[in-house]
C-alpha cells in the first residue's frame, strides 16, 4: 500500500519542491507530481528512496491519510516575512502533532476544552472578561502554557529553525491547538502564547483577517499579560529604562512589550516611549532581554510521558507506532520525550491531572 497523501505531508514537511525531491530520487518532477496524485504507484525501490531522502520510516507512506490543515484555516504571526515553503513545513508538522495527539487521547483523559467564543468583543475587553471566566482576576500568569493546557488546548513547541515562523494557533475538530517557535525569547513565546490565544476566542468563526486580526490579537495578548489595574497599581510612575527592566519580571514579558503597555495606559508619554524603545534598542533587546525569565514547558506533554515511562513505554515505541521520526516527537513535546525519566513539573495555573483510560 501506498498513501499519496503522506508523500506530499513528508515533501513539504522537509521544505521540498517537487523537483528538488524528483532530483534526489532519480525521477522527473512530473513522476513526483503523478505519485502525489495518485496516478501512478512508486516502486519499493523508489520508496526506499524517498524514505532516506525524506527521512521518515518506509511505513509512514502507507498508512491512513492524516488530517492537514489549510494555510488559511491556521492563525500564523509573521505572515509577512515567512515564506510559502516555511508555512508548508510547519503545517505539516501540525500534522505530526495531530496522528501523536490522537494516539494519546486514546489512553489518557486530557484536560477538556474550556476556551469560550469571544468574537465581536473588543479585545482589551475580551481579555477581561476571559480574565474573568477563568477566575485569574488582576494577578500576573505564572505559566501561559501550562495555563492554556489547563482549558485544554494543546500546546506543541516548533522546530523551525527560523524566526519568521513565530507561532500559530488553530481549531481542529472543536480541539484548539498552539504552535510556539522555540527560538525566540522565552519572553517572546510567552507572548506569542496570549497572541494565539487570541485568535482562538476572537476569530474562530472567521471575522477580520491580516493585519486588523493581527493587531486585535497584540491588543488581546498586552492587556491579557499585563491587566491595567495591575500594571497601574506597581508601575504608576516609571522615569528609567532599569524600571522596565526591573519591572517586566512581574508579568513575563520582555522590555519592548512592556514599554509599549506603558505608553498604552498613559504610564509613560509620547517622548519618554520613543527615548526608552531607542535606549532598548541599543542594548539589544530586540534579540535577548536583560534580567530574563526561564522558558516554559508543558505540563501535560510532561505527565503523559511520565506515566508512559511507568508502563515502559517508551518515545521509540511511540515513535515506532505512529511511524514518524523520533527527533519530529522530541520537537513537538519541547524535547521532554527525549528524558521521560524527569520528574512532573509543577503545574502553576492548575493543568489538570491525567488519568490513564
Amino acid at each position: 500500500m501506498f498513501t499519496p497523501a503522506r508523500l506530499s505531508l513528508a515533501r513539504r514537511r522537509r521544505g521540498l519542491t517537487k523537483k528538488a525531491l524528483a532530483e534526489a530520487i532519480g525521477v522527473t518532477p512530473h513522476t513526483v507530481l503523478r505519485y502525489e496524485s495518485a496516478e501512478i504507484l512508486p516502486s519499493a525501490e523508489i520508496v526506499k528512496k524517498i524514505s532516506q531522502v525524506l527521512n521518515f520510516p518506509i511505513e509512514f507512506f502507507s498508512g491512513e491519510e492524516i488530517d492537514e490543515i489549510k494555510g488559511d484555516a491556521a492563525s500564523f504571526r509573521s505572515m509577512a516575512a515567512m515564506t510559502a515553503g516555511q508555512r508548508d513545513s510547519a503545517l505539516a508538522a501540525s500534522s505530526l502533532a495531530f496522528v501523536f495527539n490522537d494516539w494519546i487521547e486514546q489512553r489518557f483523559d486530557l484536560p477538556a476544552v474550556n476556551l469560550k467564543d469571544l468574537s465581536g468583543e473588543p479585545p482589551d475587553v475580551a481579555a477581561r472578561s476571559l480574565r474573568q471566566i477563568w477566575g485569574l482576576g488582576e494577578r500576573p500568569i505564572k505559566n501561559m502554557v501550562h495555563l492554556l493546557e489547563a482549558r485544554g488546548a494543546r500546546v506543541f513547541a516548533l522546530a523551525e529553525n527560523t524566526r519568521t515562523v513565530d507561532a500559530f494557533s488553530l481549531w481542529r475538530r472543536e480541539q484548539p491547538y498552539i504552535f510556539l517557535n522555540q527560538m525566540k525569547t522565552p519572553e517572546r513565546s510567552r507572548l506569542d502564547a496570549a497572541h494565539e490565544l487570541a485568535h482562538l476566542v476572537l476569530h474562530k468563526h472567521g471575522g477580520p483577517r491580516g493585519r486588523r486580526a493581527e493587531e486585535e490579537a497584540n491588543a488581546f495578548a498586552s492587556s491579557f499579560l499585563m491587566p491595567s489595574a495591575d500594571v497601574i497599581a506597581i508601575a504608576p510612575r516609571v522615569y528609567a529604562l532599569n524600571q522596565v527592566v526591573h519591572l517586566k519580571r512581574r508579568w513575563g514579558v520582555s522590555a519592548v512589550a512592556l514599554i509599549y503597555r506603558l505608553h498604552k495606559l498613559n504610564v509613560i508619554s509620547d517622548w519618554q516611549c520613543r527615548m526608552f524603545n531607542i535606549q532598548a534598542t541599543e542594548r539589544g533587546f530586540r534579540e535577548r532581554e536583560e534580567n530574563g525569565i526561564d522558558r516554559e514547558q508543558s505540563a501535560v506533554w510532561q505527565m503523559v510521558m511520565t506515566a508512559l515511562w511507568k508502563e515502559k513505554i517508551t518515545r521509540d515505541h511511540i515513535a515506532t507506532e505512529l511511524h514518524i521520526p523520533v527527533f519530529e516527537l522530541d520537537y513537538l513535546l519541547f524535547g521532554l520525550a527525549s528524558d521521560q525519566s524527569r520528574s512532573v513539573l509543577d503545574n502553576g495555573d492548575g493543568a489538570a491531572r491525567l488519568r490513564l483510560v
